[in-house]
């Protein structure tokens, strides 16, 4: 009398095993039987419980005999037909699972009896039975995404907390342990499953496992007593301090120093996201070192560094000479505006002697460029990031004039918009009350507003002038910002991109898994439906998404909105300002 329809989950590997006993796990929330591997003959039924016991006690993983798999090859085999439905009543389970592989075809039996609840005496309950096969090795090694609660091992065979697909690959990723066992084994009890042929590559991991104990120990120790250095208190002083905050370089020192200490910490992954994000950590540390010293190695051949020191000061000549030439046509009538004489000559006789102070500066440091050069050549033996955050400290440095210059103008047009809006408000009988961070109504005497309007009259008329030299160099100092965004752009994408979990998306795309899709075998009337499962890969943006890693770069604290304000009002903007950092 037919019944429910149960699903066994049922591994590839052991669709062409001996005759034997089926061992996996039942999922009763979702009426489904995860087979994991094939107990063979001959074997003593107390053997077997123990094996199940163990790799209960060592996986947490409440493990049974489901049932029976019987492969008649060559002839029918009535007296072993016999003896494994009599195994039922040794290893009682309901539903008892009888699955038989026809002699000479590719044709399935299945059967599942329940013989604590028939319909009438005398006839066991059966159910129907739909058989899924599944790839025993891709299963094991990849990841279900999203990741499924993982119950508390320490709880027991929580099989409520896992559900579905979830279940299916929580039980293969747990019953590790059965998998230790040969294939070929002599022992009292022999399995079929699936299992790695390569021996010698798990003797060579077992060495690496051995020697990276003593080894990350030992960089353990040493990068625990770098970052005590560190936290000195002789850098915590104002001038270190300062300094140490505004580099970037040492931001990133900072980084890598975390970084190193996760890789090399002894503590052991707690589950497979911390190992991913271990690995990724690691594989990034590398490829940044290797793409480090392939630039130490261009820069130190062929005398480039001598080349970059010779071509640095004519360059810094000529940017100098260029801007000297923008301050002169500044001071005429430039784009035919008139300006105010007399603010025109004091800002550009003011630029003009802090770009004479800059020139000389540079020539002063000329005989060292060469030697500062060299030594930052060598820091790319620390990694490429470490080489671009000292290009974007060295680019900050030498367009500090730049800077200066943005500032001043920016706070003088900020001095003067500020002035403006304030007298505006004046004219309409209006104040800005500080206390309530309001305007008010306020009423003023005749004195107030004839001096409001001559300093109304005086702003307005200064203000063309004002905002010519802010805009010129704010274009400048937004073009300086946009190359050390550059640099940072590309520092965090070395730092945060998932490298190891976009190779095994690229090479072993099964190890992450977005979900599975099914393909039907067999769907013939009067025959069990017989299933494929096959694993969907994660996309590769989800990749990117789900384990992108962690990175001290900068990021814009401004949106656009903002931004444009900012610079409208004469506003000090830092788009790409670390983390952590206060506002100016």
């Amino acid at each position: 009398m037919p019944g429910m329809v149960l699903k066994a989950f049922f591994p590839t590997c052991c669709a062409s095993a001996d005759s034997g006993l089926l061992v996996g796990r039942w999922v009763p929330e979702q009426s489904s039987a995860v087979v994991l591997a094939v107990v063979h003959f001959p074997f003593i039924p107390i053997q077997v419980k123990e094996l199940l016991a163990q790799v209960h006690q060592a996986s947490r993983v409440g493990l049974a005999v489901l049932g029976t798999w019987c492969h008649r090859r060559q002839e029918t085999e009535e007296s072993l037909g016999h003896f494994l439905e009599g195994l039922g009543a040794i290893f009682s389970h309901e539903p008892w699972l009888q699955l038989c592989r026809e002699r000479g075809s590719k044709l399935w039996s299945c059967k599942a009896t329940r013989r604590q609840v028939p319909p009438h005496p005398g006839a066991p309950y059966e159910d129907q039975v739909m058989l899924v096969f599944y790839d025993q090795r891709k299963v094991l090694l990849s990841q279900l995404h999203p990741p499924a609660a993982v119950p508390d091992r320490q709880a027991g065979d929580a099989t409520a907390s896992a559900g579905g697909l979830a279940a299916v690959f929580d039980t293969v990723a747990r019953s590790e342990a059965l998998f230790r066992s040969d294939r070929f084994d002599e022992g009292p009890v022999r399995l079929s499953h699936w299992q790695s042929e390569g021996v010698e590559a798990s003797i060579l991991a077992e060495l690496a496992k051995r020697a990276s104990g003593p080894i990350c120990v030992l960089l353990a120790c040493l990068l625990s007593l770098i970052s005590a250095a560190s936290a000195c208190r002789v850098f915590k002083l104002w001038p270190l301090s300062f300094i140490w905050s505004k580099l970037s370089v040492c931001e990133q020192l900072r980084h890598r120093l975390e970084q190193l200490t996760l890789v090399f910490s002894t503590q052991k992954a707690e589950n497979p996201t911390q190992l991913m994000r271990k690995a990724n950590v690691l594989v990034s540390v590398l490829l940044d070192v290797a793409l480090g010293l392939a630039l130490l190695s261009w820069l130190h051949g062929k005398d480039r560094i001598g080349q970059l020191a010779e071509a640095l000061v004519p360059v810094a000549d000529h940017v100098a000479e260029e801007l000297q030439h923008l301050l002169q046509w500044l001071m005429g009538a430039p784009a035919g505006l008139k300006m105010n004489r007399a603010l025109d000559q004091v800002l550009g006789r003011f630029f003009l002697y802090h770009l004479h102070l800059w020139i000389s500066y540079i020539h002063l440091m000329s005989p060292f460029i060469e030697r500062i050069l060299w030594h930052v050549g060598l820091s790319a033996c620390l990694g490429l990031t470490v080489a671009l955050s000292i290009l974007s400290d060295i680019i900050a440095l030498l367009t500090f004039h730049i800077y200066c210059f943005y500032v001043y103008g920016a706070r003088l047009y900020c001095l003067k918009i500020c002035g403006l809006s304030s007298l505006w408000r004046l004219f309409r009988g209006k104040k800005w009350n500080v206390l309530r961070q309001r305007v008010d109504s306020c009423s003023y005497d005749l004195d107030q507003l004839f001096i409001g309007t001559l300093l109304f009259t005086i702003l307005v008329f200064l203000l063309p002038t004002t905002a010519l030299y802010y805009l010129v160099f704010t274009l400048l100092r937004l073009l300086v910002v946009a190359v050390q965004g550059l640099i940072h752009l590309l520092v965090d994408l070395i730092n945060s991109l998932p490298l190891y979990s976009l190779g095994l998306r690229l090479c072993r795309p099964y190890r992450l898994a977005a979900g599975v899709k099914f393909r039907v075998l067999e769907h013939e009337a009067g025959r069990p439906l017989r299933l494929l499962m096959q694993i969907n890969p994660l996309p590769y943006c989800r990749v990117v998404h789900t384990y992108r890693l962690p990175s001290c770069g900068c990021h814009p604290t401004h949106s656009w909105g903002s931004l444009c304000r900012k610079l409208f009002f004469g506003e000090l903007i830092y788009p790409w300002r670390q983390r952590g950092d206060k506002q100016d």
